[in-house]
């Protein structure tokens, strides 16, 4: 497999013109962009960006501009426009309805809720648009710790999906025109404990996991225009994993975690291609591949990695030789890992313990490695520059060297929660806090 970048990067910024059809765009350097949750190459890594090493609310602060609502989606950066989505409760309290068995430690959707995407300038943090997509009642709770607006958005310089689960999938223009929704009915999660899956885009499609404890599915539909192109049966209960899309032996798959197996699917047709089982319960933490090499991690109960290799790979490959490496081990739960120069890193469950493993092999010449300063992490790790950003749920981010040893370079800190992973373009760092959505860099 070659190291292939996602569909999105291939697709430059356009201009709308008032039919709602993109013009010619002039081009953009696709690896300069932030357009999907966990970067240009799906491994979480910025490889042309240059983020600053240390800030705070006063210092490196470009701007800090309010976003109504909450929301745990990360943002997303094309050309000069960042994008967040959000879910505004408004209203008088309303009757709950129903929730599953087993809800514990949830949040109950007692009022309308508006669901919106917005755009902000890049330079500036001045908001450009704001589109209510849809007003209801959520029909089902969030954990205490999530949100309705959980999902990312995912953007290709022309258009941008926003998914809200339960509550519609959306395209618009990058001026905040809507060019088509898509409705899957009622998603009914397990605990009701919220939704969080952001879709897939490659090139003119997009993919959405639909994983939940009635009859879940896996989707793709035409980008431009929303028509279902192929829709697959998944034997899964819920999970929040995004799925991620790679090149394998000049043929594009998805790969989606799930409790029952890892698969790979056709992005043409949406047929199996292979499966592994080998995973826990309540997956969350996506996948990511680089060179050849798949990594998918899960933990909860129990706690599961695997290594696969991808060429060649073809119906069940549990205990087959495609299985390069497994441990069971400080695997991670809610952030996905991150793959950089050759090594993994992932966190313990979503404490402050970090692992870095050489994808290859699966060898841990050292560590693992308690990181000072913070607490719980629910954003996933990021990378630019030999630094590795980690966020935890306090606003605290700590920012390490890529050596066999990390070594400590700085602990920022925000006023703000943040639980959604950070964007990185350019010479910014793009933090979502509780209230504010941050863009932080050097003057």
């Amino acid at each position: 497999m070659e190291r292939r970048l996602p569909g999105i990067l291939a697709v430059a910024l356009c201009a709308v013109t008032a039919q709602g059809q993109p013009s010619k765009p002039p081009v953009l350097d696709a690896l300069e962009q932030w357009g999907q949750w966990r970067g240009p190459l799906g491994t979480g890594e910025a490889p042309k960006a240059t983020p600053p090493l240390e800030w705070s609310e006063k210092k490196n602060l470009q701007w800090k501009t309010p976003i109504p609502g909450h929301g745990h989606a990360s943002p997303i950066v094309w050309g000069d426009k960042v994008f967040v989505i959000s879910a505004v409760a408004h209203g008088e309290k309303l009757a709950v309805p129903e929730q599953p068995a087993g809800a514990h430690n949830n949040l109950d959707p007692e009022k309308m809720t508006r669901f919106i995407a917005m755009a902000l300038d890049r330079e500036t943090g001045k908001p450009l648009w704001q589109k209510i997509l849809r007003n209801a009642q959520p029909h089902q709770s969030a954990h205490e710790s999530g949100t309705w607006a959980s999902a990312s958005p995912v953007t290709d310089g022309e258009r941008l999906y926003a998914f809200f689960g339960s509550n519609g999938l959306y395209c618009l223009s990058t001026k905040g025109e809507l060019l088509w929704e898509k409705d899957f009915g009622d998603m009914l999660v397990k605990h009701g404990h919220g939704e969080g899956a952001s879709p897939a885009l490659h090139e003119d499609t997009l993919v959405v996991n639909w994983d939940h404890e009635g009859d879940s599915f896996i989707v793709a539909l035409d980008a431009k225009t929303g028509k279902e192109r192929w829709r697959q049966a998944r034997d899964e209960v819920t999970s929040w994993a995004t799925p991620l899309i790679v090149k394998v032996d000049g043929k594009p798959q998805v790969i989606v975690s799930g409790s029952t197996a890892l698969r790979g699917y056709d992005l043409a047709t949406g047929k199996i291609l292979w499966s592994c089982g080998g995973l826990s319960n309540n997956v969350v933490a996506s996948p990511v591949a680089a060179n050849g090499i798949l990594i998918a991690g899960s933990s909860y109960v129990r706690q599961a990695m695997l290594s696969i290799r991808l060429s060649g790979a073809k119906g069940d490959l549990s205990g087959s030789d495609h299985v390069l490496w497994a441990r069971r081990q400080r695997t991670p739960y809610v952030p996905s890992p991150m793959l950089y120069r050759g090594h993994v890193y992932f966190l313990r469950h979503y404490q402050a313990i970090l692992s870095r493993l050489d994808a290859k092999t699966g060898n841990e010449p050292s560590g693992p490695f308690r990181l000072p300063g913070l607490l719980n992490l629910y954003a996933s790790p990021v990378v630019a520059k030999g630094r590795i950003y980690l966020t935890d749920q306090t606003g605290a981010t700590l920012v390490l060297d890529d050596g066999a040893e990390p070594r400590v370079l700085a602990l920022n800190k925000l006023d703000e929660a943040i639980n959604a992973s950070a964007a990185i373009a350019g010479q910014r760092i793009f933090l979502r806090g509780s209230h504010h959505l941050y863009c932080l860099g050097e003057d």
